[in-house]
């Protein structure tokens, strides 16, 4: 699972140019299911989340959590990130999980996030979406729960 996690003042989400979406202050979440992401891997990705301190305490210093600043959650599901760009110039997407088990690991992702009791809006799984932020800071950090779940 690789998620690209961006700090945001304001996020916008426009699903097929009929559904809108927004929240403010809060978390942009690209998320990438890939192929062989585990339960463990995707409970483990969500508290670590909701739980990194990227958000400053009043000294400015990246302290308090998304948790701890009691902020919003956009979730943006993006096969895209699991993307293999190592060999020739067009990607593969031969690591993204097939559709149906992405959809299925992706809900309980949203899932975890929900519990803890934020409000965590997420765009349409699998449809053409428009997304507009405005990254703050600017703040961006790549998880990838392979680098913690290496297969020995």
């Amino acid at each position: 699972m690789r998620v690209l996690i961006e700090r945001i003042k304001e996020g916008i989400i426009r699903i097929e140019n009929k559904k809108e979406l927004n929240i403010k202050f809060g978390l942009l979440l690209f998320t990438g299911i890939c192929k062989n992401d585990t339960t463990e891997e995707i409970e483990w990705a969500a508290n670590k989340i909701l739980n990194l301190r990227i958000f400053e305490d009043k000294n400015g210093k990246m302290n308090l959590s998304i948790s701890d600043v009691k902020g919003d959650i956009l979730v943006v599901s993006n096969f895209t990130l699991c993307a293999d760009v190592m060999k020739g110039n067009r990607p593969s997407f031969d690591n993204s999980e097939e559709k149906d088990k992405a959809k299925e690991k992706f809900d309980l992702f949203v899932r975890k996030l929900k519990e803890s009791n934020l409000n965590v809006i997420e765009g349409e799984f699998g449809a053409y979406m428009e997304v507009h932020h405005i990254n703050y800071g600017p703040v961006s950090i790549i998880l990838d729960t392979k680098e913690k779940f290496k297969k020995e």
